[in-house]
């Protein structure tokens, strides 16, 4: 079943200040220097819009695969990508067929060099700067180098004026509730064990950020 970040909200205390929607100035500015660092930007008005972005961007026969996001099951990707009408050879319908542990944990790491590597991010900095962080690093592993392209799909909620800032809310915001979901899903807690600093994208056309004008995901 789908999860919504409303799922979590109430068990975990988190720094609201840190999770709330910008105006349009600072979400220009934002954009502005995402792509002055790199990264190619859509911004879109719905989640409805954000599904439909990605399903263009992607094209027909190529290898996709996600890491775990929120954001993505919330715009109805991750149920596109499993039971859609696509072109796409979905990885994750191969991997998690495989019964055996060495070879579904093979699989999984070859799939970061997957044709397009979907998934979301924790924060984003006003000055331009993305930043992620995972336990296992299966969600952010493909982000610097391995997938052939990259598409992050995050909500506005997400932008914060600094670095620090959006160091903090990793802290603050994400790792609280992905630590509910986590237990809820896995029975563990989570932990900040693998983090990213996504500073500039340097191939040309690579990295593509979906951001939506709502508030989406953690």
């Amino acid at each position: 079943m789908s999860q919504q970040k409303s799922d979590y909200v109430d068990d975990a205390a988190i720094d609201a200040t840190l999770d709330e929607l910008p105006d349009d100035a600072t979400v220009d500015e934002t954009v502005a220097n995402l792509e002055a660092n790199g990264f190619d930007v859509v911004v879109v008005d719905s989640a409805e819009q954000a599904l439909e972005t990605v399903q263009s961007h992607i094209p027909a026969d190529a290898s996709v695969m996600n890491g775990h996001s929120t954001t993505l099951e919330e715009i109805g990707f991750v149920e596109y990508l499993t039971e859609g009408d696509h072109d796409w050879e979905a990885l994750p319908d191969e991997i998690w067929s495989i019964d055996d542990d060495a070879e579904r944990q093979a699989a999984r790491r070859e799939s970061q060099t997957a044709d397009y590597f979907l998934g979301g991010i924790n924060a984003i900095a006003q000055s331009g700067e993305l930043v992620a962080a995972d336990r296992s690093g299966s969600r952010i592993g493909a982000y610097p180098f391995a997938a052939s392209n990259v598409v992050i799909v995050s909500g506005v909620n997400k932008i914060v004026p600094t670095l620090d800032d959006a160091l903090d809310r990793l802290e603050s915001v994400a790792y609280p509730l992905e630590n509910e979901r986590a237990k809820e899903a896995y029975g563990v807690d989570s932990a900040i064990a693998k983090q990213l600093i996504f500073r500039q994208e340097l191939e040309d056309g690579r990295t593509t950020v979906v951001l939506v004008r709502d508030q989406l995901g953690y």
